[in-house]
């Protein structure tokens, strides 16, 4: 729809269910017995105003169209141009905007202006979907009025296979109020099937998933983190194990949307953490065609690979953030991307000394995938609270947890060859005399997260890492 152009002269925005609109009626007779050219728009009630010859702005074009937000608003048009603008009651700004003095002077000096009707949730969404709908670019799927729509989402295979969210224009409209970015924008090319994603069709899965617009920036940031070749999503998509995207969320912004970085913190019940996930599992299945027995081949699979999402717990955490350690400035939001397995508990209840702690997470990392397995995997390693402080008490920093890991982790190649300890897995017999490290430099990431209560920490398996497999990818948060 066009916007409708104001008349010149002084245009006011009211509405009868505000007080200071019912209040300032006096002071509209006022001006308009006074010879001034008045334009009166009412929203709600078409006979309010009439004294002053006002007019319904019953589809609300006029107020959406002009920015009110406030009512009463008065406007000060000249040639078609907005000059002038004032909400609410204070006399002074009146006698301003309008030219006019002595206006109301029996009325209060201040009286604060109401929500406008252009801007209450309750209609918001259908007002953006009839003003600017016409944006969006993507097909429309007409589902039958006898038809259930969350069926339809199914049949059509849309779905990760629970209900996604029906992706109606007005809520794909107010999840791209979420970002700043164009809707048209490429964000990525994904893999396998190797499709442009717009933000427009970002949008349109990150409502399937249940996001809320402030989790949008965050899902965008994921999806560029997944779909390149560093991180390799088709080859995570494509492998016979059983990983996916995990999502490691870090800065203020992860407390702001109110992700989960404590008690259950890879489990249910947080939205953030779970729509997150989801939304970018969705795009990949929805845009790039990574469905399960088709290009998806896992064995096994795990239920992360429907979303794991997490933040780590910064404000508790006696170290640097994942995020810094991989050289994001403090302060600033940032996603990692880590292609894992399902995590697994590390529990140690009795060590009070780091010596102590970091052999039982140095014996629980080396049995990673298969005890023989060497320098292929990389894993997160997410220390709880109580665990961290063990650590922390000692005075070991990030870099002393990982080094004493490291040193740990070094295994002769005798342990290591084909048929050791009974075992027909490992490396070739040639290598028996070579010490060979579990993980390559790096390859240990580092993660402050869990409840406060409880002397356990968690493994996350990766899959095969370097340019044959993948790395992890950590980017900025962009809105």
């Amino acid at each position: 729809m066009n916007r409708p152009a104001l008349p010149d002269g002084l245009v006011v925005v009211v509405k009868r269910e505000c007080e200071t609109c019912r209040m300032v009626l006096p002071v509209l007779s006022q001006l308009r017995a006074s010879g001034v050219e008045l334009t009166v728009y009412t929203q709600d009630d078409p006979t309010f105003g009439a004294e002053v010859g006002a007019l319904h702005d019953g589809d609300l074009s006029v107020s959406w169209h002009h920015d009110i937000e406030t009512v009463p608003t008065v406007i000060r048009v000249v040639d078609g141009v907005e000059r002038a603008r004032t909400v609410g009651w204070l006399r002074t700004e009146w006698e301003m905007v309008t030219g006019a003095s002595g206006l109301g002077p029996d009325l209060p000096d201040f009286r604060p202006g109401c929500g406008s009707m252009s801007v209450d949730p309750d209609l918001v969404d259908s007002l953006r979907v009839r003003f600017g709908a016409s944006t969006l670019s993507a097909r429309r799927v007409d589902v039958a009025s006898a038809e259930d729509e969350f069926e339809a989402m199914f049949d059509r295979g849309w779905t990760d296979g629970l209900p996604v969210v029906p992706p109606t224009e007005a809520r794909v409209m107010r999840m791209l109020a979420g970002t700043s970015r164009a809707l048209s924008d490429v964000v990525a090319v994904v893999p396998p099937d190797l499709v442009e994603v717009t933000v427009e069709k970002v949008a349109i899965n990150a409502v399937m998933a249940g996001c809320k617009p402030e989790y949008f920036p965050w899902v965008l940031t994921a999806v560029e983190a997944v779909c390149n070749d560093t991180f390799n999503i088709h080859g995570v998509l494509a492998t016979t194990m059983p990983v996916g995207p995990v999502i490691v969320c870090n800065g203020p912004g992860t407390r702001a949307i109110g992700m989960n970085s404590g008690m259950n913190v890879f489990g249910q019940g947080n939205r953030a953490n779970l729509t997150i996930g989801r939304a970018v599992q969705l795009v990949i299945r929805n845009v790039g065609g990574g469905r399960p027995g088709e290009v998806d081949r896992a064995t096994h699979g795990n239920p992360g690979k429907i979303s794991f999402c997490f933040a780590e717990d910064e404000v508790g955490s006696p170290w640097t953030t994942l995020a810094a350690s991989r050289g994001v400035a403090n302060g600033i939001d940032a996603v990692t991307v880590f292609p894992g397995e399902g995590p697994r508990c590390v529990v140690d209840q009795l060590a009070r000394d780091p010596e102590s702690l970091a052999n039982t997470f140095a014996s629980c990392l080396r049995t990673l995938h298969n005890p023989k397995s060497v320098l292929a995997f990389d894993a997160v390693l997410v220390v709880g609270p109580e665990h961290a402080r063990v650590f922390a008490e000692a005075g070991w920093d990030r870099d002393r947890v990982l080094d004493e890991l490291h040193a740990r982790l070094q295994i002769p190649g005798t342990d290591l060859v084909r048929g050791a300890n009974g075992i027909a897995e490992g490396i070739p017999t040639h290598l028996e005399g070579v010490t060979l490290p579990k993980f390559r430099p790096g390859g240990i990431l580092l993660v402050h997260a869990g409840g406060g209560a409880g002397l356990f920490s968690a493994i996350i398996g990766g899959w095969a890492n370097g340019d044959m497999g993948s790395t992890p990818v950590t980017r900025e948060v962009t809105r």
